[in-house]
């Protein structure tokens, strides 16, 4: 008796643990993708987004786009501008995207100019010898005032060393511009350049970065893939040298990159440039030699927008983009999450509704181990016929720890029972489970997707708190406790499927069972909701399945009978 009480003490202080130490250490291993709207007086409104200080030195975005000569860019996923002064692209706003699911949300901003509250652009250039290359404060010409899939631009400038420097731009119906940098020597003397190009960024990205979503300098070689933190090119920096990749920036569902000719050797480097922005740049390994009257391009791309798999797949098998999927990092578990993803996507293009198409996920992936399922329930009806005969044993030789295991694992035998086949449905589930977290996590299909009522983001925990009334009482409780309505209802459904399974004999197994359901709905309610509904989809499937195999095994629902430990 005093053994089971330690035990049960020994469960309670980990419990407590669990209880209140499991939100920092999901913030670290499973970021949440914060829920863009709160429950306010009942009423679902947008959360403020998160400012920074802007320094004195900072101007208005407004002003400084309106300071020099611009060519507009529109496609049906862009709007923005190309500054003709340095020839920056510094102005790309996301159409398809807001910031928030709110009526009304301002579009995502990516790009802004030099001068303005978050810093980020491009730039392509040269560098060379015998030559004067343009450079930030060159005032390009343009062939055009808008830049669209179907109206290419080509800015012009002309050296005083007599070259003619050319950069022709286009841009796809999505994310993709694709850029010709011609050099035409006009001049008496042979000249040599070597094409670069980088993407400044003044501020960190205030997405949250951490083990499961990656945010920050990236660049993928023809080997693998760089995941780099910020912290990581603050100090020396980063270099890959390589044929074929590209290296730029990762936000949670944002990229902007860098891709060169996939043919040519380049150097990519990840560091901080001498006014502390972030910058990703490359350069070409070999300079291009230009004859007196000869001319000579070099082609390359740059992507700047939302990381849609599907978009970035095709971008790798049509364009020859070495590792472009790689922007999002599926993890170890990428063999499981992409099918996943894709078998979801399909789902909701038939439905028509995210949260729909999770359930019918559900079902399909109890479907498929039912039979599994099945198995389990064979071996506990077996476990409990053998129960009495197993109490026996321990009774026998409970003073000795070793026969007691050796003439249980006798009896296992002899039982044709295997002890640990109960556990293989619970394994399976655990890698799906990762699986469909990270898909929710990371994959911009499922951003800002509804289900029914106040739920309005399916990537996002759920909104409605209970304990402050939904909003009705004026403070805003502790993460451990913003318990809403869906992790309630899978506490709710976890316990009824707890209940129908069959008790179990020790004391100790039964508290830790009961307590079980409430824990996990403390522990769940900061994830996705997108994830608590495949779970509480799976255990309503579960509960129906265990009356169904019940009727096949009456034996589970018998009461245990003692067997004498003599006998």
């Amino acid at each position: 008796m005093k053994d089971d009480q330690k035990n049960f003490l020994l469960f309670a202080v980990i419990a407590g643990l669990l209880l209140f130490a499991w939100p920092y250490a999901m913030h670290w291993f499973f970021p949440q993708q914060p829920a863009t709207t709160q429950m306010v007086n009942g009423k679902q409104v947008a959360k403020p987004l998160p400012t920074a200080d802007a320094p004195a030195a900072l101007r208005d975005r407004a002003v400084v786009l309106a300071e020099n000569p611009r060519v507009a860019i529109e496609t049906p996923s862009l709007k923005g501008s190309i500054n003709l002064k340095g020839a920056r692209i510094d102005d790309l706003v996301l159409v398809k995207y807001d910031e928030t699911t709110a009526k009304n949300s301002p579009p995502i901003h990516l790009l802004s100019p030099n001068g303005t509250q978050g810093a980020y652009f491009a730039e392509f250039g040269w560098s060379g010898s015998g030559v004067q290359a343009p450079n930030a404060n060159t005032v390009w010409q343009a062939s055009g005032t808008r830049l669209t899939p179907t109206t290419p631009v080509t800015l012009t400038t002309r050296t005083a060393t007599g070259q003619i420097f050319r950069i022709d731009l286009a841009v796809d119906q999505d994310y993709m511009f694709t850029i010709r940098q011609t050099v035409a020597n006009l001049g008496q003397a042979p000249v040599s350049v070597t094409p670069y190009a980088s993407v400044s960024r003044a501020e960190r990205s205030k997405d949250a970065g951490q083990w499961a979503a990656r945010v920050g300098p990236i660049a993928a070689t023809a080997d693998e893939a760089h995941y780099l933190g910020w912290a990581d090119v603050e100090g020396t920096p980063k270099e890959f040298r390589t044929k074929g990749g590209w290296a730029g920036f990762t936000d949670h569902y944002w990229l902007t990159t860098l891709i060169p000719d996939q043919r040519l050797g380049v150097t990519f480097g990840q560091r901080q440039n001498p006014s502390k922005a972030y910058q990703a740049d490359y350069q070409l390994d070999q300079p291009l030699n230009i004859a007196p009257g000869k001319q000579t391009s070099y082609s390359s791309r740059f992507f700047a927008g939302a990381k849609e798999v599907k978009l970035l797949d095709s971008y790798q098998e049509k364009l020859g983009i070495t590792r472009f999927s790689y922007a999002i990092d599926w993890g170890w578990f990428g063999v499981i999450e992409q099918p996943i993803f894709y078998y979801l996507d399909m789902l909701f293009r038939l439905v028509g509704n995210f949260g729909v198409a999770i359930i019918l996920l559900t079902i399909t992936i109890r479907g498929l181990l039912f039979p599994i399922a099945h198995k389990q329930f064979e071996s506990m009806a077996r476990m409990r016929v053998i129960q009495p005969k197993m109490k026996a044993l321990q009774e026998r030789h409970k003073d000795d720890k070793q026969r007691q295991q050796q003439e249980i694992m006798k009896l296992y035998k002899e039982e044709k029972v295997n002890p640990l086949a109960g556990c293989l449905p619970i394994l399976l589930q655990i890698p799906i489970m990762f699986a469909l977290y990270k898909v929710l996590l990371l994959t911009i299909e499922m951003r800002h997707q509804p289900f029914v009522l106040w739920i309005r983001d399916l990537s996002a925990p759920d909104p409605a708190t209970i304990i402050n009334l939904f909003g009705y009482l004026h403070f805003t409780p502790p993460s451990f406790l913003a318990i809403g309505v869906i992790p309630v209802l899978l506490g709710v459904s976890m316990y009824f499927q707890m209940k129908f399974n069959p008790a179990p004999m020790d004391e100790i197994q039964k508290q830790v069972f009961a307590i079980m359901p409430w824990m996990l709905m403390f522990l769940m309610a900061p994830f996705a909701v997108g994830l608590q509904v495949y779970w509480i989809t799976s255990n309503v499937i579960t509960i129906l399945q265990q009356q169904w195999l019940y009727s096949r095994h009456p034996v589970l629902k018998q009461p245990v009978k003692k067997e004498s430990p003599a006998k």
